[in-house]
C-alpha cells in the first residue's frame, strides 16, 4: 500500500506536467509518505491486536502477532516516523505541514477511540480513499506549484482514481471477515452482505472507468481500447468474487482484480 500512495503522488505530479523534471523533493514526499504508512499501520496494529490474531495468526506482516515485536517496539516505531512525517514536511514549507498533519489526524481518528472509524461500515472505506488516494494526489499537485483541482477534466480525474480505490478496498474485509466479526467490527460486508459489496464494488469500478474516460487527455483510441480491457478484467474478477464459495477463490479473485488495478 505505500507504493499505491507514491504512484497516486506521481500522478498528481504527472497531471500538471512536472514528471520529466527530476526534485529532490520529490523523493522527501515519498519518504515521508511512507513514514505516515508506517505510523498508520503501527497504531492500527496496536488497536486491533486481538483481531489479527484471528485473521492474521502467522502473518509476519504482524510483528505483535508473531511475537517479534512488543506493543513498546510499536510505539517507538510509530513516534518515530511520525517524527520523520513532521520534520520533512517542516522542510518542505507550510501547505506541506497541513496536508501531513491532515494525515496523521485521519490515521487517528480512523483506528483510536472515541472516532475509531475504521468500526464504521460507511465511514471507513471512504475515509481509507481521501487517504490513500486524495492526499498523495494532493501532495502532488502542490510540489507542482500548481492549485487543486483547476479544471472540469482533472476533477473527473481524480474522482475516477477515488472510485476504483473504493471498490478495491471494501474487498478486503472479506479477508478479514471472521476477526471483524468476533469483535463487532462492521464493514460493509458483514453489514450488507456479499452480494451488495460485490455490486457496490463493480459500480464504483464502471464509475472510475467513466470518470477517467473524461478526465484523461487521450485521444488514441488503441490506448483506449488496452485501458478498457483492464476495467473488463477487473470486473470479470468481481463477477468471479461473488460466485466464489470458497475462501481461496475470493482471495484469488480479489488480488488478482488489485493487481490489474495497480497497473
Amino acid at each position: 500500500m505505500a507504493i499505491i500512495l507514491m504512484l497516486f503522488f506521481l500522478l498528481g505530479i504527472a497531471f500538471h506536467q512536472r514528471i520529466t523534471f527530476f526534485s529532490f523533493d520529490y523523493i522527501l514526499v515519498i519518504i515521508a509518505l511512507a513514514s505516515s504508512y508506517v505510523a498508520a499501520t503501527t497504531i492500527n496494529d496496536i488497536v486491533d491486536i486481538k483481531i489479527d490474531k484471528i485473521n492474521h495468526p502467522n502473518n509476519k506482516g504482524r510483528p505483535l502477532v508473531t511475537g517479534e515485536a512488543t506493543e513498546k517496539d510499536m510505539y517507538f516505531l510509530h513516534f518515530f516516523a511520525v517524527s520523520i512525517v513532521l520534520i520533512i514536511a517542516l522542510f518542505l514549507g507550510i501547505n506541506f505541514l497541513k496536508i501531513f498533519i491532515l494525515s496523521l489526524v485521519i490515521n487517528y481518528i480512523y483506528s483510536l477511540p472515541p472516532f475509531k472509524l475504521s468500526y464504521r461500515a460507511h465511514f471507513a472505506p471512504i475515509i481509507l480513499s481521501f487517504a490513500y488516494v486524495f492526499i498523495p494526489y494532493w501532495l502532488g499537485v502542490t510540489i507542482s506549484h500548481s492549485l487543486i483541482i483547476l479544471e472540469r477534466q482533472e476533477l473527473f480525474f481524480i474522482s475516477g482514481l477515488l472510485f476504483l480505490f473504493f471498490g478495491r478496498i471494501i474487498l478486503k474485509d472479506f479477508r478479514d471477515r471472521n476477526g471483524d466479526a468476533a469483535y463487532g467490527k462492521q464493514t460493509l460486508l458483514l453489514k450488507y452482505g456479499k452480494k451488495t459489496t460485490c455490486w457496490l464494488s463493480f459500480v464504483s469500478v464502471i464509475a472510475g472507468n467513466i470518470c477517467l474516460f473524461l478526465g484523461l487527455p487521450i485521444k488514441n483510441l488503441i490506448i483506449l481500447f488496452i485501458l478498457e480491457l483492464y476495467f473488463g478484467a477487473i470486473l470479470f474478477m468481481i463477477y468471479r468474487l461473488s460466485r466464489a464459495d470458497e475462501y481461496e477463490d475470493e482471495q484469488v479473485a480479489i488480488g488478482i482484480g488489485a493487481k490489474i488495478g495497480n497497473g
